[in-house]
């Protein structure tokens, strides 16, 4: 893993749950929190976030309609989705909708929570290198594209 602080946005409604995961995370990871996902949009706009952390039962827009109404405009952040109910419904749309990396049941565990988000970091890391040679890749290609055509041509 690089020498980099990982950023992660973790949306709650439930105030007390924002404070114990700062308070458990705020030393190793880089925490930025929100009461909803409106709250959560300036945030992303802001700073590159690696992570997402949503829980799914919200009063205005659950966690998988947030995750999914920001895929097109945040497509990178690993997202993982928790809550306190094993709603298999939810788990299949967060699959399905909001590309959810993660399921995980709420109360999570500190050192379990911390290797599953080192793990979607590594994901992330690997997503990101992996854009960025296909990009390479692209570019390679059209000079050689031309560099064919202007064979044939002269």
């Amino acid at each position: 893993m690089e020498d980099q602080l990982i950023n992660i946005l973790y949306v709650d409604d439930e105030v007390h749950n924002l404070n114990a995961f700062k308070a458990s995370f705020r030393r190793v990871f880089n925490v930025f929190t929100a009461e909803s996902a409106k709250d959560a949009l300036p945030i992303l706009a802001q700073e590159e976030i690696h992570i997402i952390i949503t829980d799914q039962r919200m009063p205005q827009m659950t966690g998988v309609e947030f995750l999914e109404s920001i895929l097109t405009i945040y497509p990178e952040p690993i997202r993982i989705l928790l809550t306190g109910y094993a709603d298999i419904a939810a788990v299949i749309d967060a699959i399905n909708k909001g590309q959810v990396y993660l399921y995980v049941t709420k109360p999570w565990q500190e050192d379990e929570l911390r290797i599953y988000i080192e793990k979607a970091f590594e994901i992330f890391l690997l997503r990101k290198k992996n854009k960025e040679l296909n990009e390479k890749l692209l570019v390679v290609n059209q000079q050689l594209e031309f560099m064919l055509r202007q064979k044939l041509i002269s």
